[in-house]
């Protein structure tokens, strides 16, 4: 490996351009620094060093080792005077004392310099009024594409006096001692706001960088009026966007892409007062057992060049098996948001339209759809609901377990989960805007007795809301969370739209709305983010009044 390095010393490398690649990284380097490779380049540089394997189709494949997931036990916020008093401490936001990141920093820096490096200059926020640049610094070629599918790639005239806002340093192999930095273990994510720095270092993960970028967007925007958002959009013909929150195994990603809607982006937008931005140029799709016939985009997407795959199994002849989830459930296929047919080459849209929350509710007592009022709005967004299974995570038993992450996106809020809420509140008040729960989990009974929402079902229902054929339908009030479901949507049957006629037994359905309600209940109780008295009633307060 020494002698692979030294042959890749050249003299340009250790010139000037070696370290304006490097500028603002406070890393002074050894050996070569790969800048702004194109996809090609990167590929060919990670098969080269063995970093993964090519499908039949071209796609790289990698495997990430022991995290297959983020490593929430593991992300840490500077504590800096000038940002102290703004952020959400909490288990999310743990603390870091500056000078345990000092010496951190040296440390992952001193590592960096030793090796040989691949940079990229990306943008982060298609809005060029609310866009900031963003240098990643990292030992393999494969997350330097990860980041190059990810973010948003700068024209070349842009490239030659880029200087960045935020710096990632990431050192995926480097596996820290734990005690020296008053860690939890080797693997540490820490963000530092004063110092526009993020230090990733001990886990391949690569949607750590992405997630990390997202965490930097919810700290910058909401002091300029705009609101970071955990979602995927689209539009319609006449530029509306629509957005769909959502957590992971939700749909958020499936059901925002449609043929007949232009893609905005997947995961993470802001919603200014000129309408809707993409933060990223690319997408990050869960895949396993991805279907074809039902998901031709994304399929598509994730069989070409260029495209990253994470611990997706490929078999004999590079051929992909997407049902495979040994390594984790949590397969991904990273690709350039261009890659999808029809998406907005802007990552720009005009103000929302409609607003739709998607749960997957394993208890099966959510409704498919149902009109909610701006209060419950605000109430399920702040409660960020869905349900975990058996199967899809370790350690959960046969029950379902029920999940609340705040605005559907908590672990990346460094910020009160109150800031997001009163920005939505704000921008729900200021448009003609319709709010929608879809409910994308069972019916006819809890995880194990009922059975998975229909897609095609789902799409009649989302093709029904964002056509406008929903506003004025005639609705029934459900008792448990004073839900307004319509009586009658095109293409779904009318009797799996209250759930509670999809149960054959009623008594049982009772049972688990009830118990639902209660855990509604719970969560809001340990809740420091904004839930009002008035919130609990619009959310609850059929269940308890």
């Amino acid at each position: 490996m020494q002698e692979h390095l030294m042959a890749k010393v050249f003299e340009s490398v250790m010139g000037e351009d070696s370290h304006k690649a490097l500028d603002k990284t406070g890393v002074k380097p050894l050996y070569a620094v790969h800048a702004n490779l194109s996809a090609s380049e990167l590929v060919a540089e990670a098969l080269e060093r063995q970093e993964g394997v090519l499908s039949e189709d071209g796609a790289l494949a990698v495997y990430t080792g022991e995290h297959t997931g983020r490593s929430a036990k593991d992300k840490f916020i500077v504590d800096e005077p000038a940002t102290r008093d703004q952020v959400w401490w909490s288990a999310i936001n743990q603390k870091m004392a500056p000078d345990h990141f000092t010496r951190l920093t040296d440390t992952v820096r001193g590592y960096l310099a030793g090796q040989e490096l691949f940079t990229q200059d990306l943008y982060a926020g298609a809005d060029p009024a609310h866009r900031i640049r963003v240098r990643v610094v990292t030992t393999n070629a494969w997350h330097a594409q990860f980041a190059r599918n990810m973010f948003i790639r700068p024209p070349v005239e842009d490239l030659a006096d880029f200087v960045p806002d935020y710096v990632i340093l990431h050192a995926p192999d480097l596996a820290l001692d734990a005690e020296s930095y008053n860690l939890r273990s080797s693997t540490a994510v820490v963000l530092s706001f004063e110092q526009k720095l993020i230090v990733i270092a001990g886990t391949q993960y690569a949607g750590e960088i992405k997630k990390s970028i997202f965490t930097v967007m919810n700290w910058l925007l909401p002091p300029k009026g705009v609101l970071p958002m955990h979602c995927s959009a689209n539009i319609d013909a006449k530029g509306e966007s629509a957005l769909f929150f959502g957590l992971s195994g939700t749909g958020k990603t499936t059901l925002s892409s449609d043929r007949n809607r232009p893609l905005i982006g997947d995961d993470e937008h802001g919603w200014s007062d000129e309408g809707v931005f993409n933060f990223e140029g690319g997408c990050y799709a869960k895949v396993i057992r991805l279907n074809q016939e039902a998901e031709p985009d994304i399929w598509n997407a994730s069989h070409r060049f260029g495209v990253v795959l994470e611990n997706v199994t490929v078999g004999p002849r590079g051929k992909l098996d997407l049902d495979d989830s040994s390594r984790t459930e949590n397969t991904r296929s990273c690709y350039p948001t261009d890659f999808i047919p029809n998406a907005v080459a802007s990552g720009q849209g005009g103000k929302p339209r409609h607003v739709l929350m998607l749960t997957a509710d394993a208890f099966g007592v959510l409704p498919p759809v149902s009109k909610l009022t701006p209060d419950q709005a605000m109430y399920h967004f702040l409660s960020g609901y869905t349900a975990r299974i058996a199967g899809t995570e370790k350690g959960l038993g046969n029950e379902p377990e029920a999940t609340f992450s705040a605005c559907f996106g908590a672990p990346f809020l460094p910020r009160s989960p109150a800031v997001y809420g009163q920005l939505l509140r704000d921008r729900l008040a200021k448009g003609n805007v319709s709010c929608w729960l879809v409910n994308t989990g069972w019916t006819g009974g809890a995880y194990g007795t009922g059975k998975r929402m229909s897609l095609a079902h789902t799409r009649a229902i989302l093709a029904a809301v964002l056509e406008d054929r929903l506003n004025d339908a005639e609705c029934e009030v459900e008792p448990y969370f004073g839900l307004h479901i319509p009586k009658q949507v095109a293409g779904v049957p009318a009797d799996i739209l209250n759930p509670e006629h999809a149960w054959a037994d009623k008594a049982a359905y009772a049972q688990q709305a009830n118990k639902l309600v209660d855990l509604f209940k719970q969560n809001a109780e340990g809740f420091s983010g904004g839930l009002s008295p008035e919130l609990l009633k619009a959310g609850i307060g059929a269940a308890v009044s």
